[in-house]
């Protein structure tokens, strides 16, 4: 009887289901990162089927970057790996390229083998400057920093819960083929919670619904969206800072199902003319030991005083906020007001074409949602913005009538100018940023037109690549 060549790691969805909730429990609970460190390492050096640990991170547009370490390399060199930030947009220039990389334990998948490959883990990473200290354009510790203090030195916990929506559309790599075919082609032309169990859209949904329920995602409800081959798949609040992990787990989890059936799974906000949009409405609130300080009985809309003044707060600083949230030359195209778009700064409990939306809660479910953020949006940065600002920003008037930007440049304009944009981020930050959007607003149109542009697909910070970038 011949004996397997390979013997690598594959765990049974509902065991997986068991693992990631548990180390979310542990994150939830803010178990001491040395400890949970300790435990990870120990797995690692006890279980032999694993061959490769993947870490990732995040640039300073969002994107999401990968790095396979062989497992024994990795258990002994844990404390020194380094990479070439100069390779990485917005990061460090080329005289000054290395960079380091520290592994965040607590935030450690275990993986679907049969979507990722057997024999892989996942963990999130951060990055650190050649001295150790923290890299100022790494915006996923950023948000980690904010949320830590705010539980250390006040007792409260941000949650947050993202509904993404997406397009399926033919073939591999479509984005980065629309240069040469000038189209996204839909798999569906079905519509809201209309789609046949087993046609292409389902059979995506159901897929990689089944890979965040075993991830740990809190599965809620899954279904086709308005557009045509449009998806949304919804899963529970959490703290802030695992929300916008699980952003970037949701999107890669998406663009894997979608490339194993020969499709592509497209976060662009607006990637076909004449149909809905997509976006990541975001829903907020702040609790402290358990009790939701957004809600109140007798509040206006079920929401207390500090709920509305955090609404407020959002809508004062909405045109700063503007760039963070609709980071794309294309993010403009969706805030149409003909196709239920919020570009109104403006709150309400029903019109779907204000920023800010207050949804029908209780005591436990009472929340303020951010509406006017597009998919493409640098989660950990845009949840840190909208945090930031609605604790801590200044309150005015907004003036009947005001609406978003309806172009890139004029967004980058206010992005630039802003004193909240510069407190919260940082000067340097704000101006790599403001830089970088810059760079790809100017080798687009500077008016979008009705007919959506190559250049608006092929350099946009999700789909560009180095042979893209240079055909300019």
């Amino acid at each position: 009887m011949s004996v397997p060549l390979r013997d690598f790691l594959e765990i049974p969805y509902e065991e997986l289901e068991e693992l990631n909730l548990s180390a979310k429990q542990q994150r939830l609970d803010r178990t001491p990162s040395d400890v949970v460190q300790e435990e990870r390492l120990r797995y690692l050096a006890n279980e032999k089927r694993v061959k490769a640990v993947t870490v990732c991170f995040t640039d300073l547009e969002g994107r999401l970057h990968m790095l396979d370490y062989d497992k024994k390399f990795l258990l002994k060199s844990a404390d020194n790996l380094t990479f070439d930030g100069s390779s990485i947009r917005g990061f460090s220039r080329q005289a000054e390229s290395d960079l380091r990389l520290a592994i965040d334990w607590p935030a450690f998948y275990w993986l679907p083998a049969d979507v990722f490959g057997p024999g892989k883990v996942l963990v999130f990473g951060s990055v650190l400057e050649r001295d150790g200290t923290p890299y100022p354009a790494d915006l996923r510790a950023l948000l980690q920093r904010y949320t830590t203090e705010l539980h250390t030195n006040h007792g409260l916990t941000c949650n947050v819960s993202n509904e993404i929506e997406g397009f399926l559309v033919r073939g591999r790599n479509a984005e980065q083929h629309f240069l040469e075919t000038g189209k996204l082609e839909p798999v569906s032309t079905g519509g809201y919670y209309h789609s046949l169990p087993g046609d292409p859209l389902r059979l995506f949904i159901d897929t990689a619904a089944e890979v965040q329920r075993a991830m740990g995602f809190a599965n809620e409800k899954d279904h086709p969206e308005v557009a045509p081959s449009q998806f949304e798949m919804n899963y529970s609040y959490t703290e802030a800072s695992i929300a916008a992990d699980q952003v970037l787990l949701y999107k890669l989890i998406c663009r894997q199902v979608a490339s194993r059936l020969d499709m592509t799974a497209s976060f662009l906000p607006k990637p076909v003319v004449g149909v809905n949009g997509s976006g990541m409405h975001t829903n907020l609130s702040v609790s402290q030991n358990g009790t939701n300080l957004f809600y109140a009985a007798d509040g206006n809309e079920g929401l207390s005083d500090m709920a509305w003044d955090f609404i407020q707060r959002i809508l004062t600083q909405g045109l700063d906020l503007c760039l963070v949230l609709n980071p794309s030359v294309n993010a403009y195209r969706r805030l149409d007001p003909h196709y239920e778009a919020p570009n109104e700064i403006k709150s309400s409990p029903i019109d779907r074409g204000s920023m800010v939306r207050i949804p029908i809660g209780n005591a436990k479910s009472a929340r303020v949602e951010v509406r006017s953020i597009a998919p493409d949006a640098h989660p950990h940065l845009a949840i840190y913005s909208i945090l930031r600002t609605g604790l801590e920003g200044e309150k005015g008037s907004v003036p009947p009538g005001a609406v978003l930007p309806d172009n890139i440049n004029d967004a980058i304009r206010a992005f630039e100018a802003s004193p909240h944009i510069a407190s919260i981020l940082g000067e340097t930050v704000r101006d790599k940023y403001a830089a970088l959007k810059q760079t790809q607003a100017d080798r687009c149109p500077r008016y979008l037109g009705t007919i959506i542009k190559r250049s608006e697909i092929q350099f946009h910070h999700e789909v560009t690549n180095q042979y893209l970038w240079s055909r300019f």
